[in-house]
């Protein structure tokens, strides 16, 4: 049974005569990382809001196909019931952000759900320290910085117990340094509590470095699923579809043009040292022949 499952999916929102998403059929299996890619208007953000109900409940539209949550049917459960399973972080942390203190905000969900103070204060240290911000807890979250923010919105998400975190493009307005830290965290959920992980993003660096999967969407449509190291190989087409491509997918294409034969091909630091390596010995095979 899939974290996620999609089935010929269509879905156009209202008001809209264009689909958003066009027959997609999608699984993302527990304990995944998967990143999806695309341009704006490719339809990743459609996924996410599709992940933990708010389309069809909130967000209004014409909606075809079967969507299931660890076997559950979205259509058939309220955003309260699936956000017990699926975490949702947006773009824009400030949207999910509205008291007066971390910790407030954090436990805020639980709270809602009357989960007993004892086990909603178990939670609450337990996200915060999980996301780095246990001495933050007193703090107003709107004095905080971006990558600050951004992991309050993970912790509060957290605070629910969700089986699987969906973030729509959580690092577009970090620098480097926010990144790293945002994707740390990401991968320590991921490898230490079992948590699947589903990213939307435009830019397919971190991609390269974190997922077991990677999902190409182009308007509205699956074109190409499989490990980054395959995916993500050809610059020339990520820059096509309105992806940013890993550095070293480029140096990979650039090493290919200019070695006659040449089939190394990597998107990271352990990629590149095993493929150069084996055309190296390649082509020491050939010369001995």
């Amino acid at each position: 049974m899939p974290a996620l499952m999609l089935r010929d999916v269509r879905f156009s929102y209202k008001g809209s005569s264009d689909c958003a998403l066009d027959g997609i059929s999608l699984d993302v299996e527990k304990g995944e990382f998967v990143t999806i890619l695309g341009s704006n208007g490719s339809g990743k953000s459609t996924i996410c809001l599709l992940a933990n109900g708010l389309i069809p409940h909130a967000v209004r539209g014409t909606l075809e196909g079967r969507i299931e949550v660890f076997g559950q049917e979205t259509t058939a459960r309220t955003v309260a019931e699936l956000s017990q399973h699926v975490g949702i972080v947006f773009q824009e942390p400030e949207s999910q952000l509205f008291c007066m203190s971390v910790e407030e905000e954090v436990a805020f969900g639980p709270e809602n759900l009357g989960i007993p103070r004892e086990e909603t204060r178990n939670r609450v240290d337990w996200a915060l320290e999980l996301v780095g911000m246990s001495d933050l807890g007193n703090r107003s979250p709107f004095t905080l910085s971006g990558g600050q923010k951004q992991r309050v919105a993970i912790a509060a998400a957290l605070s629910m117990r969700p089986d699987m975190l969906v973030l729509d493009e959580p690092a577009y307005a970090l620098d480097p340094v926010g990144r790293i830290g945002l994707y740390k965290v990401l991968r320590e959920l991921k490898e230490r509590h079992g948590m699947t992980v589903l990213v939307a993003e435009r830019d397919a660096e971190e991609a390269s470095l974190y997922s077991d999967q990677v999902v190409l969407l182009e308007s509205g449509k699956v074109i190409d699923r499989g490990p980054s190291e395959r995916v993500l190989s050809d610059p020339k087409r990520m820059v096509a579809l309105g992806v940013a491509p890993p550095q070293l997918s480029e140096v990979s294409a650039l090493l290919r043009s200019m070695i006659p034969g040449s089939t190394v091909s990597f998107t990271d630091i352990d990629g590149a040292e095993r493929s150069i390596l084996e055309n190296v010995l390649a082509a020491k095979g050939a010369k001995s022949r």
